[in-house]
């Protein structure tokens, strides 16, 4: 089976991720779009067998999908289309959720190879709780059930993806909750868990399924959400600031709580190290300049 070079073309400009695979399942191209998709450069792909490559495919139950399942040979055999959610490995390590379209190619009337269409999936899916090995991995902190660090990470790779990709342009939130220290040494842990509970409960609940709003580590939380304009990440930032405020703590004595953030806008030539970097420098100015208030990209030009 050969690949003319026009279609080579189209198809290495196509903004989905496609892959050709020969009847012995052994990939013979590999776009662009899947490079930027998989981190996997082409000259490392090529050539070898799609269910012994890198990608490690599962599907939406979490079952790997081996020689035995591959639905590229399944299509190929049936010469039926096939269409699915599937989870591939990065280059580094981390799962991205996809749907996958699968096609078989004849030639005189035989199936000669099949080609996969990669579409990484929209933000929304991140709200399903599908992982490689749920015994052992968890995405959800137990405390406040919000995604938890590993969760948010791999949220914030995807976003970067997407901004690399498509210009989508996205904030990012770090929260502290003030004087935290002071309930549980006044009140004991068990108030101090129910304040993480109670403040997080408003928050979640107007999250939009875009975004995404997690616990980070002890009483720090992050946002990450998808914005039409940078300048709507300030008024993002005040409705959480406002959520916390008017958290009401069931106790006899009214227990106030704030929360100090810091919030940025992706750079070009982001990475996850340097955008979280900075937004956490900008939640602990926040902290010294006098907490209950939000720190944003234009106070930080200015600070």
């Amino acid at each position: 089976m050969k690949l003319d070079a026009f279609n080579m073309h189209i198809m290495n400009n196509l903004n989905d991720g496609i892959y050709v695979v020969d009847q012995d399942l052994r990939i013979i191209f590999w776009n662009k779009a899947m490079e930027d998709i998989t981190g996997h450069p082409v000259n490392e792909i090529t050539g070898r067998r799609s269910v012994d490559s890198l990608l490690s495919h599962i599907d939406a139950e979490g079952n790997p999908l081996n020689a035995a399942s591959c639905p590229l040979a399944a299509s190929m055999t049936s010469g039926l289309q096939r269409k699915g959610k599937a989870f591939i490995r990065h280059r580094e390590g981390h799962r991205i959720p996809v749907h996958i379209n699968i096609l078989p190619i004849y030639e005189k009337g035989e199936a000669v190879g099949a080609v996969e269409v990669v579409t990484p999936k929209t933000p929304a899916v991140y709200l399903d709780e599908i992982v490689e090995n749920p015994s052992t991995v968890t995405m959800y902190d137990e405390l406040t059930a919000l995604p938890n660090r590993r969760y948010l990470q791999s949220f914030l790779e995807y976003r970067l993806s997407e901004y690399t990709r498509f210009d989508s342009v996205f904030a990012i939130l770090m929260m502290d909750i003030d004087n935290f220290s002071t309930f549980n040494k006044t009140y004991g842990q068990k108030v101090g868990d129910l304040v993480l509970q109670e403040v997080t409960k408003s928050i979640q609940k107007t999250t939009r399924k875009m975004d995404m709003f997690g616990r980070w580590s002890g009483d720090a939380f992050l946002g990450i959400y998808l914005l039409r304009n940078a300048s709507d990440a300030q008024i993002v930032a005040e409705k959480v600031r406002m959520l916390v405020a008017q958290t009401a703590l069931p106790f006899d004595t009214p227990l106030s709580v704030t929360a100090t953030i810091g919030i940025t806008v992706v750079h070009d030539n982001e990475t996850e190290d340097s955008i979280l970097a900075r937004v956490n420098d900008m939640m602990l100015h926040g902290k010294e300049t006098g907490k209950n208030l939000i720190t944003t990209d234009e106070d930080w030009k200015q600070a």
